[in-house]
């Protein structure tokens, strides 16, 4: 009867924690998503004024996908390279661009960096105010540029960030023990917003200054 009674509890134990495991993981996925759906249309559409799906999409598609499997940005870089090459863009801008956005463009890693670091300070009971929230947002953005390209490189940055609210590294580290759990999906959906947007930034880049120029630009060569 104890055992049973013990097996109940550990069940109970087991299901309570996978429950904020998802919810951690729909948070993060779901602040990447809106990123690549919603922050990065608007960007290219402020640049091109444009429909930015079309470009969006073809990204995801050749780029992210690979990315996402892969889980590196380093890794994926001849993908990257032959996309640029697809959508017409000069290589001497993309054969910069591309290896530099693969070790510093790292939107997915500051979004991991910042929801986990403000995930640790909940559990902890720490209040987190709109200017300091802010303040780590900035942080998590520069510090992410030093995330190397590999799977799980982010997760190293968060005990950094968690001092801004006193956590102790012994804490922190355990965030980054939740951050390997739950790291086969958000690495993989970090990877593919971080290399996708190396693809579509260069891209804006360059048409941006073709449309200055007054060029025509197009989005999508058919090729």
């Amino acid at each position: 009867m104890y055992f049973c009674i013990t097996l109940l509890c550990v069940k109970q134990h087991f299901s309570t924690i996978f429950l904020l495991l998802s919810l951690l993981l729909d948070l993060l996925v779901g602040c990447m998503l809106f990123t690549v759906f919603v922050t990065n249309p608007i960007i290219v559409f402020s640049m091109l004024r444009r429909n930015p799906y079309p470009l969006i999409l073809k990204c995801l598609k050749e780029s992210g996908l690979t990315a996402f499997f892969t889980r590196s940005s380093a890794a994926n870089i001849p993908m990257n390279m032959a996309l640029c090459e697809k959508l017409g863009l000069n290589e001497d801008n993309y054969s910069v661009s591309i290896p530099l956005g693969s070790t510093i463009n790292m939107d997915g890693a500051a979004i991991t960096i910042t929801v986990m670091s403000l995930a640790a300070a909940h559990t902890m009971g720490i209040s987190v105010d709109i200017p300091t929230a802010i303040i780590l947002s900035v942080l998590a953005a520069v510090s992410a540029c030093g995330a190397s390209g590999v799977a799980g490189g982010s997760l190293l940055l968060i005990p950094l960030a968690c001092s801004l609210f006193g956590i102790s590294n012994d804490v922190a580290m355990q965030v980054v023990g939740v951050g390997f759990i739950i790291g086969v999906v958000q690495d993989s959906v970090e990877t593919c917003l971080n290399s996708s947007s190396d693809v579509l930034l260069t891209a804006t880049a360059e048409l941006y200054q073709r449309r200055k120029a007054g060029e025509d630009i197009v989005l999508i060569p058919n090729k």
